[in-house]
């Protein structure tokens, strides 16, 4: 396995004169989760796929597995698309076989790898059940197995969070997790903040397609100090949101989420809220990865899918 799992350079998109992805510098670790984050529309998607080698870059270098050809190695890489791409026809332990036998596992194999991932999923009831009478959560669990069941050496993951449950979600975390543990290198692309801080090692954030923070998530949180005061509070005493110092938070009435002026005194800002509610606890925080998204991208991130990636 390389250094880096994945490294683009100078990277560049166009379709029908539209820049999607501009110059864009790109390195995933080897054996890292990796987070690809971005509003809609700020070539993410366009990323992926120019990475994998689905679309030709207009400019630029990719290097993927250590091979300047992705379409060489493919067979070492499981891609959850956006989209789904299953058949809806299909049985759907058949379709995790053929999908596993077409990445060159024997039938046999095949076959056994498909039923173990149905059962790993909850789905082991639903072997025999056509793909398209599935909800879209049965789905999106069937597409990870697809993607991983041939053990490739990078997953890419392209909203994998769609359609689930708060249980199902927390399925697929450890599943993710699980798949970094047998030294694969999985490269997360989604707009649910809290699976990013959960997962990631590293992250980059790009927009207009270009990078515009990127790095290891815990040191770029150190960079931004603490400055964010986390309450937890009983009775009134109305927001705490316009108390001096706060450049903008949430406040839930129970528990109040402040973040700092750059400059503000972080003890004065916890007395004022000492004399204005009864405290059950108070700390002061790095700030969260939504946090720093809102301030680098100035909106609020959409749950929902890309429109135009």
């Amino acid at each position: 396995m390389p250094t880096a799992a994945l490294r683009c350079e100078n990277l560049v998109k166009k379709f029908a004169g539209t820049t999607a992805v501009r110059g864009l510098d790109l390195n995933v670790p080897a054996g890292a989760i990796f987070g690809l984050l971005g509003p809609n529309g700020s070539g993410k998607t366009t990323t992926i796929r120019t990475s994998l080698g689905i679309y030709v870059p207009d400019g630029g270098s990719v290097e993927l597995l250590g091979s300047r050809d992705p379409l060489a190695v493919r067979h070492r890489v499981g891609y959850l698309p956006e989209e789904r791409g299953l058949y809806a026809k299909m049985k759907v332990a058949e379709q995790l076989t053929f999908l596993a036998a077409i990445r060159g596992l024997d039938e046999a194999e095949a076959n056994r790898r498909a039923h173990a991932w149905l059962d790993r999923v909850g789905l082991a009831a639903n072997a025999r059940s056509e793909t398209g009478e599935l909800s879209k959560g049965m789905q999106q669990k069937v597409q990870f197995a697809a993607a991983v069941i041939h053990e490739p050496d990078l997953v890419v993951l392209d909203e994998p969070f769609t359609g689930l449950d708060p249980i199902n979600s927390r399925l697929l975390q450890d599943l993710i997790l699980e798949q970094r543990g047998r030294g694969a290198t999985v490269v997360l692309s989604t707009h649910r903040m809290e699976q990013v801080e959960a997962l990631c090692e590293s992250i980059c954030l790009i927009h207009e397609g270009r990078p515009i923070l990127d790095g290891v998530l815990a040191d770029i949180r150190t960079g931004y100090g603490r400055n964010t005061v986390v309450v937890e509070y009983e009775g009134g005493g109305g927001p705490l949101t316009d108390l001096p110092g706060v450049r903008r938070g949430e406040d839930t009435g129970q528990e109040a989420r402040l973040e700092l002026d750059p400059g503000a005194d972080p003890q004065a800002v916890i007395r004022t809220v000492v004399n204005r509610v009864a405290i059950g606890a108070v700390r002061l925080e790095h700030p969260s990865l939504e946090d720093i998204y809102l301030e680098r991208v100035g909106a609020p991130p959409s749950p929902a899918g890309e429109a135009a990636s």
